[in-house]
């Protein structure tokens, strides 16, 4: 990928050097909906920055359980991985695409030197942190706070806002795995919203109305 195509896609970066290093430096990989991008457990040698699709990053404890963080579109990157890459620690979080998604992998040792040379870099792994510090604070407040409809709806919001599509597949186990909690709740409320005319439900498939 040229300076130009991810100039295009990370418009934040406007530093001529910066978009040749990241030209240079970066992998071009493209992932199927449902790959994992990240593994728990791994040592993160590289940073994704999203060119197009969607990723869900999730938090999975020992017994295999696991909870949704949030959703990244194109134009972010991963604040969890950042972390894990510049520590060289092993990853706590699960990242998959949810659709299918390009991203431009940046080597650790590069993306490291980056943070002093490039200011536009510097804000960018800066902002990222404090949006996704947000939404991790949002996702502990929901659990706490928040009923499970409300926190199912601002899931469903939040899916069809990363996708960018109105109407996605996902079962409602799926759904279920990620709030933490039961199938039997989730098709309860998903029944209830498709009879307030809010969503419609199909095989394995929902489409936003009314959110």
């Amino acid at each position: 990928m040229d300076k130009e195509q991810i100039r295009s896609h990370f418009p934040v970066f406007n530093e001529i050097e910066l978009l040749v290093e990241l030209a240079e430096n970066g992998i071009e990989k493209t992932f199927k909906r449902g790959d994992n991008i990240i593994r728990k457990g791994e040592f993160m040698k590289y940073m994704p920055l999203i060119i197009s699709g969607s990723i869900k990053v999730l938090r999975e404890d020992d017994r295999g359980h696991e909870v949704l963080l949030y959703f990244l579109e194109g134009g972010n990157t991963c604040a969890m991985s950042i972390t894990c890459c510049l520590k060289q620690e092993k990853s706590e979080i699960r990242a998959i695409a949810e659709d299918d998604t390009k991203v431009l992998m940046i080597p650790v040792w590069v993306a490291d030197g980056w943070i002093k040379t490039y200011s536009s870099w510097k804000n960018f792994i800066m902002n990222s942190y404090a949006t996704r510090l947000q939404e991790l604070l949002f996702t502990l407040e929901s659990i706490a706070f928040y009923s499970l409809d409300e926190r199912l709806l601002k899931y469903l919001r939040d899916r069809s806002l990363a996708l960018n599509k109105k109407e996605f597949e996902i079962t409602h186990g799926k759904i279920a795995t990620e709030l933490n909690s039961s199938r039997e709740a989730i098709s309860r409320l998903l029944k209830k919203l498709e009879n307030l005319g809010r969503v419609k439900l199909g095989r394995n498939k929902i489409k936003i109305i009314d959110l």
